[in-house]
């Protein structure tokens, strides 16, 4: 585990940096994904490494600091750098928590950056990010964003799209809530990373195409 004192720093961060935002991303998000993590870490083998847990800890805790999604400011997107050289945490396990953080997004995954090789750190934080998008949690989340943005429910006439690149997914301006499904979150379970993500993903994958199922006969009137 993380430096009891750095973590309570960090969640210290975490409430007061993204106190501000819709329920998709705030704090609770950030602590789930923390626990998440953690929980993978252990499954996977890595509970016997202090380092890599306290990697793993501080990686996930911070990885919202400054989303893009919500940053007003470019310097919000210092915060983390900012904040573990604060805490003085070693440069070696710095430059690794950096690069989790910085490659864990969806829209990384577009843009190529998992062709390279990635450490057990990082499958198990972008997995624990990523459980938190699908299933019951991962539904409520994803109407929650669109309805803060306005995002209209569903128009069948617009089309999910299905090959993107980085800069595609980042416009959203004309998509539906219910086209990020098939956008993104019902690709997420063939894309984690460790095989404990993945037999956690079987289960919310499945209640995810369960509901879409309902949602579009009620859509239609069919139900």
């Amino acid at each position: 585990m993380a430096r009891r004192e750095t973590v309570r720093n960090a969640e210290k961060l975490v409430e007061e940096a993204m106190k501000g935002n819709d329920a998709s991303h705030d704090p609770a998000h950030v602590f789930r994904v923390r626990d998440m993590a953690l929980s993978l870490a252990h499954e996977e083998g890595l509970s016997v490494s202090p380092q890599s847990m306290e990697i793993v800890e501080l990686a996930a805790l911070l990885h919202d600091i400054g989303d893009y999604k919500y940053a007003s400011d470019p310097a919000q997107e210092t915060l983390a750098e900012k904040f573990l050289e604060e805490e003085d945490i070693e440069e070696s396990k710095r430059l690794k928590i950096l690069a989790i953080i910085k490659g864990m997004g969806f829209k990384e995954e577009l843009a190529g950056a998992m062709k390279q090789e990635y450490s057990l750190e990082f499958g198990v934080v972008q997995d624990a990010d990523r459980l938190d998008a699908i299933g019951a949690i991962g539904i409520a989340r994803c109407f929650t964003f669109g309805g803060s943005r306005k995002t209209v429910l569903h128009d069948p006439a617009v089309k999910p799209r299905l090959e993107m690149s980085k800069e595609d997914y980042m416009q959203k301006d004309k998509q539906t809530t219910a086209n990020h499904f098939h956008e993104k979150l019902l690709k997420l379970k063939d894309l984690m990373k460790t095989k404990a993500g993945q037999r956690r993903a079987e289960k919310r994958h499945k209640f995810m195409e369960e509901f879409l199922e309902e949602f579009y006969h009620e859509w239609d009137g069919r139900a």
